[in-house]
């Protein structure tokens, strides 16, 4: 393990591995052995990467960012409401500060994608120990094709931009942090204004599964927002008021 000099307004070190079984793993060992919090650990490589549901994250070595921060906080109900939310316009504000001709492309699927012209760029899982909160994050940013499987749904940066290298990675995690600090402890910073102009489908027609992507329940409705502690918004077809869901999944893309 290195530690890379790069620039962290949490003020912890931000450490490099060639390969770990994943981020999140290693930034629970890091907490154990008392780093300080904001201290982050990024690899090239995860032996056993993974997304929400337990869904595998996989890459090829050395073609995404990916990285867990930790934080601590002294209860549960001070973890920042929204988180993961918050932490997606973190993220896009830094993808397009570092590519300003992206504005306007990027999107938040609720509740942990970042999706690029509607195809998935980046991932976002959080974790809880009960005094730390793990972060977790990957983006594609070198791959130049997919899986079958991914070819439609999954995308990277270096298709869209151009001079996107080895070194966009930790440019594009300095400003990461930079901007989820910001999101995280700038009391000016609302993210609930900021949310709707960045949600995927506000607005529009969606089929979603309250309980999971293997559910045979579904609810036809329209977005209409984000609550005060992050629950997606849907107007279900038929009915005038919005209903608030926690947990779930768009199921298609309308």
């Amino acid at each position: 393990m290195t530690q890379l000099k790069l620039s962290n307004p949490f003020n912890a070190p931000i450490y490099h591995e060639e390969s770990v079984v994943s981020t999140m793993i290693s930034a629970r060992e890091l907490s154990r052995k008392k780093e300080v919090p904001g201290t982050v650990i990024c690899s090239d490589f995860q032996e056993e990467g993974r997304g929400r549901l337990g869904r595998k994250w996989h890459t090829d070595r050395g073609q995404s960012l990916m990285f867990t921060i930790f934080l601590a906080y002294e209860k549960l109900s001070s973890i920042p409401k929204a988180l993961s939310l918050r932490t997606g316009l973190a993220l896009s504000y830094a993808l397009e500060d570092l590519f300003p001709k992206l504005a306007g492309k990027i999107k938040i699927k609720w509740p942990n994608d970042i999706l690029l012209d509607a195809a998935k760029t980046a991932g976002i899982l959080i974790e809880t120990d009960g005094k730390n909160v793990f972060i977790g994050m990957g983006v594609n940013i070198l791959q130049k094709s997919f899986p079958l499987d991914l070819k439609s749904k999954a995308t990277s940066l270096i298709l869209h931009m151009d001079k996107v290298n080895e070194e966009t990675k930790l440019i594009l995690l300095e400003k990461i942090l930079f901007f989820l600090h910001k999101e995280l402890l700038d009391a000016s910073v609302s993210w609930e204004k900021a949310m709707p102009l960045r949600l995927y489908k506000y607005k529009e027609e969606v089929i979603f599964a309250p309980m999971g992507p293997d559910s045979a329940y579904t609810v036809k409705g329209i977005i209409s927002g984000i609550g005060r502690d992050g629950e997606l918004l849907i107007i279900p077809e038929g009915k005038a008021n919005a209903e608030a869901f926690f947990s779930g999944e768009l199921r298609v893309y309308m």
